[in-house]
This record gives structure tokens, sequence and C-alpha cells, in this order.
């Protein structure tokens, strides 16, 4: 779907065919920016605290000045979601180290940002969460420190391509033996014995917000949830697979190497994790998922 008409840059309102950027912009030059997407549902932001407080830190990481406290960013996003009356998609933010009149890697002392950001209408619950996507196992090339939702992102980018060639969804990304996450989405698996295991923090992975808000439902689930690193062999012959992330919510993996997990079909545990995330974010599960309700 299209981007929404209206989005936001420096402090303004604008068309999206009259926002300019620089291209002596950092973020255009040398991927020296941070990002975040989050999901709106009812025209309401999901996680969004969440959202902030990885941008603060990304933003730390990566030298750039924060533009804003939280209820600035609130009130931002609130805007955007207002002026393109989203009730439904994505709400994408970056903040770059600005544009200054020379192309110079390490740059001025002190960093004047850029702020860009658009909304996106799409459902979040659709043919992805309902019928699951497959996925190939790759290498994993990307930069060391993934803990910052940064915008360099062609290994990334290349992932997808290679899994498209190879008649699949998306990545799972592997270095060393072990699976770190997908190309653009936290790893999940469940065993044969009803464990659900996803990678631990570290700087080898993002720490999404939407594995954090999954990580949540333990007790309301009665899940047992280990967070250590698993092997690509622990997934292929994994009882059910899935991803986290804002865009997709909850993934359902049904196929990774062109091989089913399980009987091919999003499995039991999911659906229930799925029910339960929708549920929490204010979703009316039995008109947006009744699926979640089946069982294979």
């Amino acid at each position: 779907m299209p981007v929404c008409p209206v989005v936001h840059l420096n402090g303004s309102f604008l068309p999206l065919a009259e926002a300019r950027i620089s291209p002596l912009d950092r973020g255009f030059l040398f991927a020296h920016a941070a990002y975040e997407v989050t999901a709106v549902y009812n025209g309401c932001c999901v996680d969004l605290g969440g959202h902030i407080d990885r941008l603060t830190r990304t933003l730390g990481g990566i030298a750039i000045p924060n533009p804003h406290d939280a209820p600035g960013w609130e009130a931002l996003h609130t805007e955007l979601i207002v002026r393109n009356q989203l009730t439904e998609g994505l709400v994408y933010l970056e903040v770059t180290g600005g544009a200054y009149d020379a192309r110079d890697f390490a740059g001025p002392e002190t960093f004047v940002p850029t702020v860009f950001a658009y909304a996106d209408a799409k459902p979040l619950i659709g043919a992805v969460a309902r019928d699951g996507i497959k996925a190939v196992f790759l290498d994993d090339t990307r930069w060391k420190r993934r803990d910052m939702k940064t915008t360099q992102l062609l290994s990334q980018a290349l992932a997808y391509r290679t899994a498209k060639e190879q008649g699949a969804d998306t990545a799972f990304m592997v270095e060393d033996g072990l699976v770190t996450e997908a190309a653009s989405a936290n790893a999940w698996i469940v065993t044969k014995a009803g464990e659900i295991i996803t990678r631990d923090l570290s700087s080898a992975i993002l720490p999404g917000i939407t594995r954090t808000g999954v990580m949540a439902l333990q007790g309301k689930g009665g899940f047992t949830i280990t967070e250590r690193a698993f092997t690509p062999d622990e997934a292929a012959g994994a009882a059910e697979v899935f991803t986290t992330s804002a865009g997709a919510m909850i993934a359902p993996v049904t196929h990774l190497d062109s091989n089913p997990i399980g009987n091919g079909k999003p499995g039991p545990v999911t659906r229930e994790i799925q029910r339960l995330y929708y549920e929490a974010m204010g979703a009316d599960v039995s008109s947006a998922a009744p699926w979640t309700r089946e069982r294979a």
C-alpha cells in the first residue's frame, strides 16, 4: 500500500512530494541513522514506550543527540496518525546525523539531527499471520552491534532478495553455527516438549519490542520460555517456528529450506501466542483473527 500523504520532516508536517533531505545527510552517505517502526491499531500506537526507549539507547550508542523527550516523540506520532487518519498500519521514524557542508567520516563535534517520519496504512493481522511464511538459512554478514536499530540494512535487504530467489519469504541468519535472528525479526522455536526458545539478548541480536511483548505473555499463557541460542538443526526439527516484529507481529514459519516444520501449518502454541498478543493490543480476535482458535 502507498505511504500516507502527510509526512514529518524536521518539525514540519508536509505533503510527501514536498519533503526534501540533503544529499549530504549522514544517513544517506554513511547510514549514520537510527530508526523505529511502530505498529498502529485502532488509531493507537502499540508499545510506543518500548520503541522510544530503544530509540534513545540507539541514538546514544551512535553519538546522535536525541531531539525529543518521550512526550515529544509521542506527540509527533500522534499528530502524524491524526493528520493521515490512520487507523491501522505502521509509523516509520528515522533520525540521522544530519547534513553539513562536507562528506567527512568523523563529522562535526556535535551532530544536528535530521528527523523524518511517515505513516503507512496496511493491515497488521492478515494472510501472513494466518497462513505463515517460508524461510531459508543464510550466513549472517551484518555488523556486530545488532542491538542498535540502525539503517545499516544492506545485509538484510540482500538476504530478503536471496530468500525470494529461493522461493521463500525471509531468512534465518546463522553465525558460528547458531541462529541469530530472522532477516528483520526475532526468531523463536517451539520444541516437541512445548518449550519455547528464543535467543538471549546481546549485541548479536536486536532487542525486539514485540519480543518483549511475547515474553510478557508467559504467565497468562502458561508458557515456558527459555532464552538461549539454538542451532539450525534444532529449528528444522522443531514442532513450531515463528518470528516476532512490529510489522508482522507474530508470523508462523511453516517451512525452513523448503522442508515443512511439523505438518507445514501454524501450530497451536503459535496460535495461542497470536491470540493473546492481539487481545493485549485491543483487537477483537473473534472477527480479526478467528483462525487463532482453530486447531491444525
